[in-house]
C-alpha cells in the first residue's frame, strides 16, 4: 500500500515563518506519539486516550492507523519545523452513518494560537472528503472550548446542535456542541 505524501504549507505570524507538514503516522513515530499524548492538555479531550500514555498504547494506535488509513480514516501527524506538534484525524463512522466521519485533533500547547490547527483542519477536511468519499464530517466540542469552536467555524463547519449537560469530566458538566460540514450543502434527500 502506498503511503500518502506529506502536505506542506507555511504560515507567517508576527513576522515569524513556520514550515508545517501533515504527515502520515508510521511506527517510527512511536516515541513522538507517546510524548505528545502525555503532554496533551486533556481539559477538553475525551477520556478515551489513556494516561499515562505508554509505548504499548502507541503501538496499538499506530497499528490501528495502519489498518484504517485511506479506507476508514485519514490520520496525520502535524509537524512544525520537522518536530511533531500535534495529531489530526478524520475517522469514518459505521453502519448507516458510513458517509459521515468524526474529526478530532490535539496540538501541543507551545503551538497554540499560531493558525496551525486552522490550516490543518482545512487541509484534512478536503483530503478526507475526497479519499473517503464522504458526504459530511462531524466534530464535537465542549462549549467552553472557544478556540476549537473558532477553528471549526473558520473552516465552514456549522453548529448543528447542542446537547446540554452531555459531558461529565473531572467533576464538571459541560454542554456539547455538534458541528458539521457537508461536501455538497445544496444536495437534498
Amino acid at each position: 500500500k502506498r503511503t500518502a505524501p506529506p502536505v506542506r504549507f507555511s504560515l507567517r505570524k508576527r513576522g515569524e515563518k513556520m514550515n508545517i507538514e501533515l504527515k502520515p503516522w508510521t511506527m517510527d513515530d512511536l516515541h513522538d506519539l507517546v510524548r505528545l499524548c502525555n503532554a496533551a492538555d486533556r481539559t477538553y479531550l475525551s477520556g478515551r486516550m489513556p494516561f499515562p500514555y505508554t509505548e504499548s498504547d502507541a503501538r496499538w494506535w499506530l497499528n490501528m492507523v495502519k489498518e484504517k488509513e485511506g479506507k476508514d480514516g485519514v490520520f496525520r501527524r502535524i509537524c512544525v519545523e520537522g518536530k511533531t506538534a500535534g495529531n489530526i484525524s478524520v475517522e469514518r463512522k459505521d453502519d448507516v452513518f458510513c458517509h459521515d466521519a468524526e474529526l478530532g485533533y490535539v496540538l501541543d500547547r507551545p503551538y497554540w494560537s499560531k493558525g496551525i490547527m486552522r490550516e490543518a483542519v482545512r487541509m484534512i477536511t478536503a483530503e478526507a472528503m475526497e479519499t473517503l468519499a464522504l458526504a459530511r464530517i462531524s466534530a464535537q466540542v465542549y462549549s467552553p472550548n472557544i478556540a476549537s469552536r473558532r477553528v471549526l467555524e473558520h473552516n465552514g463547519f456549522q453548529q448543528e446542535g447542542l446537547l446540554p449537560q452531555a459531558v461529565w469530566k473531572d467533576g464538571r458538566t459541560y454542554d456539547l456542541i455538534l458541528y458539521g460540514i457537508l461536501r455538497d450543502p445544496g444536495k437534498k434527500d
